[in-house]
This record gives C-alpha cells, structure tokens and sequence, in this order.
C-alpha cells in the first residue's frame, strides 16, 4: 500500500477550466480547503464569443475577460492552478483511512493525489472542419445560439444541423433574425414531431435538406456561406452574417467510466448536489463529484455550469467535514457607520 504524506495530498483537486471547474475552486478555497485546479486551458466554450450578454452583472462582456476574471478570483481565493490534460483518476488507499484517496494523472507524466474530485471539463463541441470555420470562430461562427443569437438581430444567418439543438436554434433565430437558413445534410429531421412543425411554419425559415456547408467566407468577420447539394454535389453562395453549428457536442469521459456512473450519451450522471455514482449502480462514490456541461444538466449554459460548480464545492466541504448540507452564508454583511 502506497503512503502519501498529508503535505503532499490535496484537499480537492478540480479537473476543468471553465464555469463550473473555477467556481468550484473559488467555494473550495473559501472554505479553506488545499485546492488544485488542473485544465489544459482556461475558458472552454466561453472563449469562442466575443459578447456574453445573458451572464449576470455583466450587460456585455466577452467569453476570454469573464474566464480571465474567474480565473484571478479563483488564484485570489487560495486555489492552485496547474496547465496539464488530465487523462486518468483512480481511488487509492481505501483500506486504511476513513474516507478514499484519489490518484489523478496527466499526459505530462505527474501524478496528484486528493481526499476528493470535481470532475468539471465540460463538453466538447462538433466542428464542421470546413476552411474558415476556424478563422472565423467568435466572428459570426457560434456553437451556442442562445449566447449569441441576439447579436444577430435583424440579420441573416444559418443554422446548421438536423436534430432538436439545431431546430430549436432556428426557431429562437427567426423570432429575432431577418431569416434563418436551416442547413440540414439529410431530407428529413431527427427532433421532435412538434418542433419541426414550428420550424416550417415559420415563415423567414428556409429549410436546405441533402445540403452541407462547405466554406464559410468573409472578411473580418462572417460575410458568406458556401452549401453544397450532396446529392447533385452543386453548390451557391448564401450571403449571412452568422453560422451556428448545432451538430451536438463529444462528452470526453472515457478515462472516467471505471470511475463514475455515466448515461448514454457519456455524460456523468449526479444527483442535485453534483455527488457522482459508482459505475452501474445507485449508489454515491464518496469524494466523487461532477459539475456543468459533461453531467446530465439538460441546460449548457454558463450561469448553470457556475452554479453548478459551487453545488458541488460546498457538497464537497460537506464531504470532508463530515457535515450534512446545511445553510452558511459566503459573504459579509455591509457594516453600518457609527
């Protein structure tokens, strides 16, 4: 049986770099607990817009600053922040301590060991891999319709995609845009029966069935799209100033599925307060805890995955402590003047 010295072991450590992972690590070092933020990069999905308008207390700010403010509030508060992909975690030492040790490891070679986990990576979303889909990322081209739909408003864009994300972002698209384009590579929908019906009700849709994107063009920023017809492979320019690729996302859980319990889809299943299961079974893994876009959260949105991340800190001080969930308070009351 390996022996760690109390030095050398954390607290929590934190796998993530968004919402969720730096909430958690603010309430974590809040509460005084030895914690370690380990994330190959800080930002996640937020770095791809350059205007968040639906995060409070903030009526605009852009996805790189809020992530950077996260990321100084979490170092302020106490929590250690190191660059690494995490790529493995498994519990050690069960037999002779009261609660598990966790071993995590990276792709650098380094090893951590914790009292707990936050498992807070978030999601991955799909790309089209066409020419200027990079180049243009956070300059027309979104993955996330309800942050940046509203800066589209009375302007064309097209939404790109088949399933009920992608129908839902056209709906939303045409109570605000001049028209939508609902670029879809097949001749009929995978959502729901009833939202696409709304969507072709809606008159300022132009639904593309058999069409894929092939270029996205501009200058600056989003002027253009190519489609290409991929049965007679004839292709147009359609001039747009958005392109919201809704082709779903990749939950990379494989190096946790011997760990924690997961869903069909790969996302870590948890209760409300982000505690994470034995693999197969319904029972909670203790010291396990999962928080944001890669849990079952059916809403991917950044005040969720930040309120999320804090559920699972203050569940995780609870853990630690041997308390049940109880009220406290994270702030200070304003003193009054003499």
């Amino acid at each position: 049986m390996v022996s760690f010295s109390e030095e050398n072991i954390y607290d929590v450590i934190i796998v993530g770099g968004a919402a969720a992972a730096l909430t958690a690590a603010i309430y974590a070092a809040r509460r005084a607990m030895k914690t370690l933020v380990i994330a190959k990069s800080i930002g996640g999905q937020a770095t791809m817009t350059d205007s968040i308008e639906n995060y409070p207390g903030f009526l605009r700010i852009g996805g790189v600053p809020l992530m950077n403010k996260m990321l100084k509030q979490a170092m302020k508060s106490g929590a250690e922040v190191f660059y690494e992909e995490v790529n493995g975690v498994e519990e050690i030492q069960k037999g002779n301590v009261d609660k598990p040790l966790f071993l995590v490891k990276t792709t650098a070679g380094n090893k951590y060991k914790s009292k707990s986990v936050i498992l807070a990576y978030g999601k991955t979303p799909r790309t089209l891999d066409v020419p200027g889909e990079g180049e243009f990322g956070a300059k027309g081209v979104s993955y996330c319709a309800t942050c940046d739909m509203p800066l589209y408003a009375g302007k064309n864009v097209a939404v790109v995609g088949g399933g009920n994300s992608a129908l839902e972002a056209a709906e939303y698209g045409s109570k605000i845009c001049k028209k939508v384009y609902l670029v879809h590579r097949r001749d009929q929908f995978r959502g729901f029966e009833s939202l696409v019906e709304e969507v072709k009700k809606r008159k300022n849709i132009e639904i593309l069935y058999n069409s894929a994107v092939k270029e996205i063009k501009g200058d600056g920023t989003v002027h253009s799209v190519v489609i290409q017809d991929v049965v007679t492979n004839k292709t147009r320019e359609i001039p747009v100033n958005g392109v919201f690729v809704e082709i779903g996302s990749v939950t990379k859980t494989e190096f946790v599925k011997n760990l924690v319990k997961l869903d069909q889809l790969g996302q870590i299943i948890v209760t409300n307060n982000g505690n994470a299961y034995y693999p197969g079974r319904d029972d909670i893994r203790p010291g396990v805890f999962a928080a944001g876009d890669l849990t079952q959260t059916p809403f991917k949105q950044l005040v969720v995955s930040a309120g999320e991340g804090c559920k699972a800190a203050l569940q995780t001080y609870n853990y630690l402590s041997g308390q049940q969930a109880t009220f406290v308070a994270d702030w200070v009351s304003k003193k009054k003047k003499s």
